[in-house]
């Protein structure tokens, strides 16, 4: 039986790891031919190769997207390798150390989470939307952060404020291309148990102190929301454009959480 992606070409950046990895590979499996971008060589390689081994047709390029020449390179090398771009997983994010409130986030560190996190996906929809433009249509779906609609007194102001800015572009940029058969979503991932997220809440207190707002009781799992993207992605989403589409363990409709 045909997978719900057969016949498209899916560009995954941030493609190497955690959401963009599970993604890329649930993409394949629904039959898409993957392109993976990331910043780190060593370890996108390796994700194409892993997907390669498991029959999907995969290729890498290395990205950094807060370079427009490197944005505009990695759509040209999935038309050039297959043909067209049907889906757009704008993805790739930074999380810095040192983002915290607005008096100690230093400036350098606001500007770099901008530039990735918000201005990347401006480029990677500057040269991904005229591409699935080309192939008659197809999907956009922007990685912003449940932290897009709710705020937190353990601050991460500039990740914050850029995940803020991503559910507002994706929210314009699907009114703009809606009778063009362009979709365009804005994913809202919960706090997952990710590399990304695990390396700050290295001991149990600060764990619990996060897990008491989920009212499922547990973090979510890559693979999770790599489901809801494969949704956002394919024709059963056809109906669904400029959705802040939340996937997050019930947090942001929470005030009381079950004890």
């Amino acid at each position: 039986m045909a997978g719900r992606l057969a016949e498209k070409v899916a560009l995954v950046t941030g493609g190497a790891r955690g959401i963009g990895f599970e993604t890329a590979r649930a993409f394949a499996a629904e039959g898409a031919q993957v392109v993976l971008a990331d910043l780190d060589e060593t370890e996108g390689s390796a994700a194409a190769e892993r997907l390669r081994e498991d029959g999907a047709e995969a290729l890498f390029v290395q990205a950094d997207v807060s370079k427009a020449a490197d944005c505009e390179r990695m759509v040209a090398a999935a038309e050039r390798s297959f043909g067209a771009l049907h889906v757009l997983f704008n993805n790739a994010g930074i999380s810095h150390i040192d983002d915290g409130d607005a008096e100690s986030t230093e400036e350098a560190v606001f500007d770099l989470t901008m530039n990735v996190n918000l201005k990347g996906v401006f480029l990677g929809c500057k040269y991904g939307i005229p591409a699935l433009r080309r192939a008659g249509g197809g999907s956009v779906i922007n990685t912003a952060s449940f932290v897009a609609v709710v705020g937190a007194a353990t601050p991460q102001l500039a990740y914050t404020a850029s995940k803020g800015g991503v559910l507002a572009l994706s929210r314009e940029l699907s009114v703009i291309h809606a009778r063009e058969d362009i979709r365009v979503n804005a994913l809202c991932p919960g706090p997952l148990r990710t590399e990304l997220l695990m390396k700050y809440l290295d001991t149990e207190e600060k764990r619990q102190r996060r897990l008491v707002h989920i009212p499922m009781g547990r973090f979510g799992e890559a693979r999770e929301i790599a489901q809801a993207v494969v949704f956002l992605a394919s024709d059963e989403s056809s109906f669904v454009t400029g959705a802040t589409f939340l996937v997050d363990g019930g947090i942001t409709a929470a005030y009381v959480t079950p004890e």
